[in-house]
């Protein structure tokens, strides 16, 4: 919110400097991010008169003035602008100004010889205007050379640009400013003056609201003989430095009571209306958008209008997105005479779903959005009607009026207890020392925000408060108003104190883990990526039922389609393939329920080191499953946990053929395979791509907390292992994991590493059979183990492996 300083000694009288009230508004919760000293746009420019202006003898298109600026002799300039002339006064930067607007130093100069010791100005280089046609010209006659020129161009004004906060609607308008700084400084408020307006309702206008609790209270007034011309000068000077560009007369009066009073205003032109509805009776209506509706708004956009979309009508045709933007077909231009005035109140939700379902903001929805003050609606009309009346000499005639407003009387009144103010807030810096708020305090700092103060019967120290109508949306509860009590009080003004006793904070077992999980999955050499939790609908999803974008309206129910994306844009991009994985939540519904759990997932399909990249030339080479399942097992090795893969094809992304169910402790615990072929040709995807899904709730239960969270040293052996090989015929059927579980039972705690280092069918193998080849690593914490040490619990293992599963030993 861009504050004119000038404006606003107008409502409040201050009396400190603009570094000052900005450094209290910031401390009240209101950030001054910038001090904008509009003189210095001029400094040192004053008022000159020209006496003379001749041709320069050496260039057409320049003259030479002799330019009075209250001096002992005249200046010498010369000008280089076509509307020149003797006899007018114009503003003059003297030798030695600084110009910002053109970055400018004035010095003295030749200009195709002839001397120039100044500059005449134009509204660009004074920074009043993008484009200037030539110098300006001062209206005003019997000006005194020598005098600044600032007053006059309106540059004699300090900006501060405050941040308001989402709560406080009231704090953008000129008014709500006033207030808040009158609550600060004890400065009386002097609101606007309303003239009353004595306007009788008439046929030619009525007012019809089909959606009552999207539109609480409308005001449509005729306003006839409008004189379309450009604003005065102190109109256009505010409207500039609240940084809204100027348009015309009645444009910017509406424009001046939103900034005023914070109530937006709408103006149509009332021939356009009854020209686009094609009758002189207007009915004026409020409705939400039908499908297939469109309207051009005053961007000139061509908007499809959605159901989410609140339309002011007349005679049931589209004219205006209410609260958001008037419609180009009825808007004022210079051949208007007569318009319709809209002053309205709409819902804040209705506003804010309309204008994101058409990605546009403007000022007046931006108010809409936090809520307009619905007491002023008829204060803030009635002073646009005046403003036109005298600024656009407009004649008010028919005014028509619809009310749903609730009554705020009725609203309840909140207690307030000192007790709690004091337990809250605890102690504050006073004159005579250190103390606690007291009940004299809180009563001024509500008595200065309008709230209406009354002891409760009975109890000592606490209140009955009913708050300002253009406050009731932020002070609903004691805690808001304890809040505003801190907030005027001054935060600076309370001890620091620090709690009497501090504990070390830690990590919860579940985060512990999770972080774990991460380094684990990191140090195997996957990259942790975060993705939106929403996606686009494809049907099956949990939708929202107020999205920012359409394209992400519903929540993931899995991880593995956004990892996908991923991998196929990075692939795009020329990065090759991504190694990676997301620990994020998943959604799903499931009996009119909606549920949602951790979830772990990662893809892989390219080298995880660099290590044979020289030999290819430079490309990575495909990833074989057992390397991707390597991967996985060396996350799973780190973690501690011994998990079994069986066959399954339920995963329809996944190849049928080789796709793993992951148990651990007879749960499952997720899944991996590869793609299948048919999604990796329409992702345009290798097929030597992997994906993986792990239940992250199985996990933490699984996992060794403690150990975890406290990590404990464990001792390795010192003594060398001894390695035995074991090959056998087995039933193609029969899966590596089932032997390798009957092996490590039989082997018992000797046996401390078991691994597949070969496989074969085909010839001298018997039918419906394999050939496999296990490393079998015994070792011993205590001693080097002998031949008579490991022989009896290998031959166990091979007595075991024939006993159970009846294979062929060949060894």
């Amino acid at each position: 919110m861009r504050v004119s300083l000038n404006w606003l000694k107008e409502l409040v009288d201050i009396d400190m400097s603009p570094e000052e009230l900005g450094r209290i508004l910031t401390i009240a919760g209101f950030e001054l991010e910038e001090l904008i000293d509009l003189g210095a746009n001029a400094d040192g420019v004053v008022i000159g008169k020209v006496l003379e202006r001749s041709p320069h003898p050496n260039a057409d298109k320049l003259s030479v003035c002799k330019v009075d600026i209250g001096a002992d002799e005249p200046l010498n300039i010369v000008c280089g602008a076509s509307n020149v002339r003797a006899n007018i006064f114009v503003p003059v930067a003297t030798v030695g100004t600084f110009l910002p607007a053109i970055n400018l130093k004035l010095k003295p100069t030749k200009l195709r010889g002839e001397p120039s010791a100044g500059m005449i100005c134009s509204l660009t280089e004074l920074g009043l205007e993008k484009e200037s046609d030539g110098i300006h010209i001062f209206e005003e006659e019997n000006l005194k050379p020598g005098d600044d020129v600032r007053p006059l161009l309106g540059l004699n004004d300090v900006i501060l640009d405050l941040a308001t906060t989402a709560n406080r609607a009231d704090a953008l308008s000129m008014v709500g400013i006033a207030r808040e700084v009158s609550a600060l400084t004890g400065a009386e408020v002097r609101l606007p003056g309303v003239k009353k307006q004595d306007i009788a309702t008439h046929s030619s206008l009525a007012i019809d609201i089909q959606e009552p609790s999207a539109c609480m209270a409308y005001i449509g007034t005729v306003i006839e003989g409008v004189k379309i011309a450009p604003s005065p000068d102190w109109l256009k000077w505010r409207l500039e430095a609240a940084g809204t560009r100027p348009i015309n007369n009645v444009v910017d009066i509406t424009n001046y009571v939103l900034l005023e009073w914070g109530q937006p205003l709408h103006a149509f032109d009332r021939e356009k209306l009854q020209r686009v509805t094609g009758s002189n009776e207007l009915t004026i209506g409020v409705r939400f958008a039908q499908e297939g509706e469109k309207l051009k708004t005053l961007d000139e956009q061509e908007r499809d209008l959605s159901t989410q979309n609140l339309l002011i009508t007349a005679n049931d045709k589209p004219v205006a997105l209410g609260g958001v933007m008037g419609g180009e077909e009825t808007e004022v231009d210079e051949e208007t005479k007569n318009i319709v005035l809209e002053a309205a109140l709409f819902d804040p939700v209705a506003i804010r779903r309309s204008s994101r379902a058409q990605s546009m903001r403007s000022e007046a929805s931006t108010r809409y959005e936090r809520g307009v003050n619905q007491v002023e609606l008829e204060s803030a009309c009635k002073r646009a009607i005046a403003l036109l009346q005298d600024v656009a000499a407009g004649t008010p005639v028919a005014q028509a009026m619809s009310d749903h407003r609730v009554d705020f009387s009725s609203l309840e009144a909140i207690e307030l207890r000192l007790s709690r103010i004091n337990q809250l807030l605890g102690t504050v810096n006073k004159e005579d020392g250190v103390g606690y708020i007291e009940a004299s305090d809180v009563e001024s700092i509500l008595g200065a925000l309008s709230c209406n103060l009354e002891p409760v019967a009975g109890k000592e120290n606490n209140w009955s408060v009913k708050v300002p109508p253009y406050r009731y949306r932020d002070l609903e509860r004691e805690i808001d108003l304890i809040e505003e009590v801190a907030r005027l009080y001054g935060y600076d003004r309370f001890c620091d104190t620090l709690p009497d006793k501090t504990e070390p904070g830690y990590l919860s077992a579940e985060y512990a883990i999770r972080n774990k999980l991460r380094a684990v999955l990191r140090g195997v050499g996957l990259t942790e990526v975060v993705q939106y939790s929403l996606v686009k609908p494809t049907g099956k999803e949990v939708t929202l039922s107020n999205p920012l974008f359409a394209e992400y309206s519903a929540l993931r129910t899995d991880l593995f389609s956004g990892l996908l994306d991923s991998f196929a844009y990075n692939q795009s991009q020329g990065n090759g393939a991504l190694n990676a994985f997301e620990i994020e939540r998943v959604f799903w519904q499931e009996d009119d329920q909606l549920k949602e759990r951790d979830s772990i997932a990662g893809i892989m399909g390219g080298n995880i080191t660099s290590k044979g990249i020289w030999v290819n030339g430079g490309k990575g080479t495909p990833m074989t499953w057992y390397e991707a399942k390597g991967v996985l097992e060396n996350a799973f090795s780190n973690l501690g946990i011994s998990v079994e893969y069986r066959p399954e094809s339920e995963e329809a992304r996944l190849h049928p053929g080789r796709t793993a169910a992951l148990w651990l402790q007879g749960k499952r615990l997720g899944v991996f395979g590869q793609i299948h072929p048919q999604l990796a040709q329409q992702r345009d995807l290798a097929n030597e791509v992997y994906l993986f899904e792990l239940d992250f709730s199985l996990l933490l239960t699984a996992l060794d907390r403690d150990a975890i969270t406290t990590p404990k040293f464990k001792t390795y052996s010192t003594y060398p292992g001894s390695d035995r090989d074991l090959a056998f015929f087995a039933p193609l059927d029969l899966s590596v994991t089932a032997i390798e579980k009957v092996m490590s039972k039989a082997g018992g705690k000797l046996l401390q590493r078991v691994e597949l280092f070969d496989e074969y069918k085909g010839k001298n193998v018997p039918e419906g059979q394999r050939s496999l080849a296990f490393n079998l690593v015994y070792q011993a914490s205590d001693r080097t183990l002998t031949d008579k040490d490991v022989d009896p619990v290998h031959q166990k293992v091979r007595d075991t492996l024939v006993k159970k599963f009846d294979v062929t030993l060949r060894s």
